[in-house]
């Protein structure tokens, strides 16, 4: 057994063959391409190696004494689904290779290995690398905070779900953190590397969604001047996210089905039969029981989706997580507006655990982000927080979802500065200094006040 080390940025292999002689020639031609290799004579040690080294490729042997190839895989799979694992094998089958495929093998190649074969390999575990690196410095996966009894089981639950590659249903209120879930749960599967592509089903029109999903030809209809490929066919071996399933109507949900079924479908305006492969990661914040009584959710639909379910629990009924989220968004808060960090006052911690959140973490994140824009004190008291909640200054008391939603005249106070910076917004191309001084305000003011309203900056021209 050889053990290289990486150096700067030179991927590692982990070459496991009962041949020493093919050990040798794989470990060399790594060398000329520049990687780094180890290498192990059976699956026991190759295994040990995959552990401690984790290594950017694997070439794995098929028929090796004791452990072999397969067990090799799918051990090695159970601890690292996303590691690119190559099975080679001189007695090749299509038996063989398709078992492989089906637990999660990168690729498969038959010996006498070709270099012609082997080296677009290496190129390709390189890019994975390049992409694992680049999501590690920016990942757009936020955390999952808290570690109350719910909140620790639905870690567990995606840590066990993750790899197995089941459809999933996960339910809950909105705001509860379901896309967050989803992007959990691809992350730790086989198809990390992959594409994630989400689809909120609420927020398309109904004579639109299909080309959203199946994607339309050139001429399908009004306004389709070119070819588009729909969701469907961008999530091709990776996860497709589909939010608010329940608000599908009954023509789209058959569709949708028979996808599920098939794995097949038609781009809108289109005879031809693509097929794709994604994992369908659904969610809801509706009862689809009900729905499928009361005639408006398909059940095979359901059934179909309903693999495996999560439950996502209101952030009322998770305990300490709330100051474990309060914590973590004021210290993200404060990194961003680049200002020192706000505490609570232990008044306003209690406010913070009396409160019902009905708009749960999504409420929690915007509560807390309106009080550091807000407030120049470096402590945040119970009073603010109250006059933010909209709460009774008499009893301190919380006031209810409906009330909270009622009309306020500072709210249409609100409603109508919002719309009028968006105009002058606008008028002014976006300019933000032109906009600043149109308004009378400092730029970094309007910046504020653009960030506590929710206005997005959108590029000139």
């Amino acid at each position: 057994m050889s053990d290289g080390t990486k150096h700067g940025e030179s991927c590692l292999a982990l070459i496991v063959d009962d041949e020493e002689s093919i050990r040798k020639t794989l470990a060399d031609v790594f060398e000329d391409e520049g990687w780094q290799s180890v290498t192990a004579e059976n699956g026991k040690v190759g295994l040990q190696l995959f552990t401690r080294r984790q290594p950017d490729l694997v070439l794995l042997d098929v028929w090796m004494p004791g452990m072999d190839g397969i067990e090799t895989l799918q051990k090695m799979r159970q601890l690292n689904p996303k590691a690119p694992i190559v099975i080679m094998s001189g007695h090749g089958t299509i038996e063989t290779a398709v078992r492989a495929t089906k637990l999660g093998a990168f690729d498969y190649l038959e010996k006498p290995l070709s270099l012609d074969k082997l080296i677009p390999l290496l190129d390709h575990a390189r890019q994975i690398r390049a992409q694992q690196d680049e999501k590690s410095k920016q990942s757009t996966v936020p955390e999952m905070i808290g570690n109350s009894p719910l909140i620790s089981q639905i870690k567990r639950q995606i840590n066990m779900v993750a790899p197995r590659n089941a459809w999933i249903l996960i339910t809950g209120e909105n705001g509860t953190g379901k896309e967050v879930v989803a992007r959990h749960i691809h992350e730790k599967s086989s198809r990390a590397a992959k594409p994630f592509v989400a689809v909120n089903c609420a927020a398309i029109p109904e004579e639109l969604i299909e080309s959203e999903l199946f994607g339309h030809t050139k001429g399908a209809f009004t306004n389709a001047i070119s070819q588009k490929k729909g969701k469907f066919e961008l999530a091709h071996q990776g996860t497709l996210f589909l939010d608010e399933i329940g608000d599908m109507s009954l023509r789209t949900q058959a569709k949708i089905l028979r996808i599920l079924q098939e794995q097949a479908f038609e781009r809108v305006g289109s005879t031809e039969t693509l097929t794709v492969d994604v994992r369908v990661v659904a969610a809801t914040n509706k009862d689809l029981k009900e729905q499928i009584k009361s005639g408006q959710f398909r059940e095979d639909l359901y059934y179909r989706l309903n693999v495996v379910p999560f439950h996502l629990p209101p952030l009322r009924e998770r305990g300490d997580d709330i100051f474990d989220l309060t914590q973590y968004f004021l210290t993200k808060m404060a990194h961003e507006l680049g200002e020192k960090q706000k505490i609570l006052s232990p008044e306003a911690q209690k406010v913070m655990r009396e409160y019902p959140w009905p708009g749960n973490i999504r409420e929690l994140k915007n509560l807390l982000e309106r009080a550091c824009i807000m407030s120049d004190a470096e402590v945040i008291e119970a009073d603010f927080l109250r006059d933010l909640l909209g709460s009774s200054e008499k009893t301190g008391d919380p006031l209810s979802q409906e009330f909270l939603a009622a009309s306020t005249l500072k709210q249409a106070k609100t409603d109508f500065e919002r719309a009028y910076i968006l105009g002058k917004l606008e008028e002014n191309q976006w300019n933000i200094t032109k906009t600043a001084d149109a308004i009378g305000l400092e730029r970094s003011n309007l910046h504020r006040k653009m960030k506590l309203y929710g206005i997005e900056p959108k590029a000139k021209g």
